[in-house]
């Protein structure tokens, strides 16, 4: 599908406000690649009507551009509603997104799951990569949605996903068409901290693993982040606190999350959606960013969510 007439957010303020981009947008995938920003959230719309994603690229953190559909249902034949929480990473010169679709909860009779599109731009336009599901059964209790992908320190790619309170961590194949075992046999062992919900994440910093994700229901106030660190991606987690909350003054539902690191910095950024304090609908959800800021112990500083976002950054 072809992409026309970019719409291009302009600011010529210092700060990017949040939310950084129009729309109602969730659970944001912010990544780096080359020297531009991109996220890539959730449509947040009824689950029938979110059958595609958009994209917001930047060079600066302030000024973004729409990249409009660059994945939609016409291009994933067995995806029918409810496209969620994207996850993309490059390898190869070629950029694969990782997405939820359908809302599965009986494993033996509904199609939909995790799956895989590919695209030689970051913009796209994206394209089914495997024709089904890369992961279309519920193992471990774990519903099949908000997915990340991580490369370890080794060159291993793993996949992080899960809904219903339960977080699997798989060892994808190195062309992603499927999984590698661990040594036990197993392909997806769940990783699953007190409190868990779903939206998990991990990065590391300074050598530890910190892994991250969501509590609290989607649609209410309580929805927030939680973090644990360890000293191998499997863990074990023991759930440190939360680092992101809503803030009565500003803004409630804080949370499904991805944080982006500066290359080369200790400069990080968390990139969530919010609810605005005049709405009451679920999906009236927006996406922003705040700085990220860790304690000398490397423990991380409750964040505080902002109205005026984060000041310009541009890539070197």
């Amino acid at each position: 599908m072809a992409l026309s007439g970019l719409a291009q957010t302009q600011s010529t303020a210092k700060k990017s406000g949040n939310p950084v981009f129009p729309g109602w947008y969730a659970d944001p995938e912010g990544v780096i690649f080359g020297k531009q920003y991109w996220i890539y959230p959730t449509y947040s719309a009824p689950y029938e009507k979110q059958i595609f994603f958009d994209a917001f690229s930047s060079p600066d953190l302030v000024t973004w551009t729409k990249h409009s559909r660059i994945l939609d249902s016409t291009a994933v034949k067995w995806a029918k509603k409810a496209m969620w929480a994207p996850a993309i990473i490059e390898k190869g010169g070629k950029y694969f997104l990782f997405f939820g679709a359908n809302d599965i909860h009986d494993e033996k009779k509904e199609i939909g799951g995790i799956g895989v599109a590919v695209a030689d731009n970051p913009a796209g336009p994206f394209r089914d990569y495997l024709g089904k599901p890369l992961v279309g059964q519920i193992r471990n209790g774990a519903q099949p949605i908000d997915q990340y992908v991580f490369k370890d320190k080794d060159g291993q790619y793993y996949l992080l996903y899960g809904g219903w309170g339960h977080c699997n961590i798989a060892r994808l194949k190195d062309d992603f068409t499927g999984f590698l075992p661990f040594p036990d046999g197993t392909i997806f062992r769940e990783m699953t901290p007190k409190g868990y919900v779903e939206g998990p994440t991990i990065f590391v910093r300074k050598g530890k693993y910190y892994f991250m994700w969501s509590e609290g229901g989607w649609t209410g106030p309580d929805y927030s982040v939680a973090y644990a660190v360890a000293d191998s991606p499997f863990g074990p987690f023991e759930r440190v606190g939360k680092i992101l909350q809503q803030d009565p003054a500003v803004a409630t539902g804080a949370g499904h999350h991805s944080v982006i690191q500066v290359p080369g910095t200790d400069d990080w950024y968390i990139v969530y959606h919010r609810r605005p304090l005049t709405e009451t609908d679920g999906n009236h959800r927006e996406t922003c960013i705040d700085q990220m800021y860790f304690n000398i112990d490397g423990s991380i500083k409750p964040v505080k969510i902002t109205v005026t976002g984060v000041s310009a950054k541009p890539l070197k």
